[in-house]
């Protein structure tokens, strides 16, 4: 009987010739299931963890895909996790052998990791003492986002956040705020005052003379309607700009 030629290679040194073979047969503690029961998470490398992720790999024109090749050719088209995470389900999908599930999946899974950050803290409890307050839990929520969106976070009379609601979404540049539908979910919810957060998916945290405009309109409305706008914050990737510390409410 011939003997199976990858028989004779070590999987761990030739990581190459490990991920063209099933996964189903490695060695039980080589599988990247096996590792993350074992608490070896973090030892897998980022194709490793989108395989555990999808489970099985799939068939395309060219053959047999394995889960992990999958997560490799992911990666190879779209950069790194972060460049990953921003791509729209849609285009995960051009990819050979990433169907709806899947697709879905690895949508699924980077929202939960945007949740988990910027849930580090419940949000319901968390008194606004400074810009920074409010900037760690809506960062990780909307530094990703390729359209322009703007939320309403809403307070109690000690400042506590407790809620936030999604006023508008708009296209690529700019989105549409009128000061009715803000502060008519500000009464609804019983807010005592509000702080503005919108993002700027270009990266640039300078306010546009848009967002200035449009800023001290909802502040003018808000003073006649008392409840008053505290801040307005940009989010730019992982940074932010405060209109309120630069004076410009």
């Amino acid at each position: 009987m011939a003997l199976n030629p990858l028989a004779r290679i070590d999987p761990v040194s030739d990581p190459e010739i490990r991920y063209r073979v099933p996964i189903r047969d490695w060695a039980e503690a080589e599988r990247p299931s096996e590792r993350v029961l074992s608490g070896c998470a973090d030892a897998l490398s980022d194709a490793e963890l989108i395989g555990v992720l999808f489970r099985s790999g799939t068939h395309t024109r060219s053959g047999s895909v394995s889960a992990i090749q999958l997560g490799r050719t992911l990666l190879h088209t779209f950069g790194a996790l972060r460049d990953l995470s921003r791509r729209d389900v849609r285009e995960t999908m051009r990819v050979a052998g990433i169907g709806p599930a899947k697709a879905a999946q690895l949508a699924a899974a980077f929202e939960i990791g945007r949740r988990v950050e910027a849930q580090q803290t419940d949000r319901k409890e968390i008194q606004v003492c400074s810009p920074d307050d409010v900037a760690a839990v809506y960062i990780p929520r909307l530094r990703d986002m390729r359209t322009e969106v703007f939320d309403l976070v809403l307070l109690n009379t000690a400042n506590v956040i407790i809620g936030d609601v999604r006023v508008s979404e708009g296209g690529l540049a700019a989105s549409i705020v009128e000061p009715r539908a803000v502060f008519q979910q500000a009464v609804l919810e019983n807010a005592a005052s509000v702080i503005c957060v919108h993002n700027h998916p270009s990266g640039n945290p300078e306010p546009s003379q848009e967002d200035i405009r449009v800023t001290r309109q909802l502040v003018a409305a808000g003073e006649m309607m008392g409840i008053p706008i505290h801040d307005h914050l940009i989010v730019a990737g992982n940074g932010y700009t405060s209109m309120a510390e630069r004076q410009l409410l």
